[in-house]
């Protein structure tokens, strides 16, 4: 996926990965009730900063924060930017 967001010093794109449609019991979620997802895959990626270098590369499979990044949308996808530190693990 090819977008013209070039990410700042330590800052990430993600694209978060869609919310649980049913539980594990079979009962589909509302979407008022679905939960934010905490999973996505990394799009972009700045260079870092002078003395740290990024540790996550585009397409990767992370997890962050459920309050982490700024929301934002490109061509009708969402997209969150946030920094590399309120990202916890590479799945």
């Amino acid at each position: 996926m090819k977008v013209q967001i070039k990410p700042l010093s330590d800052r990430v794109l993600v694209s978060p990965a869609e919310a649980e449609q049913k539980t594990a019991g079979g009962i589909i979620i509302p979407d008022t009730a679905k939960e934010k997802p905490q999973k996505g895959t990394v799009i972009a990626v700045g260079p870092g900063k002078k003395d740290e270098p990024m540790t996550v590369k585009a397409g990767d499979t992370v997890l962050y924060g459920k309050y982490s990044g700024t929301e934002l949308q490109l061509d009708g996808e969402n997209y969150l930017i946030m920094k590399e530190s309120d990202i916890y693990a590479i799945v």
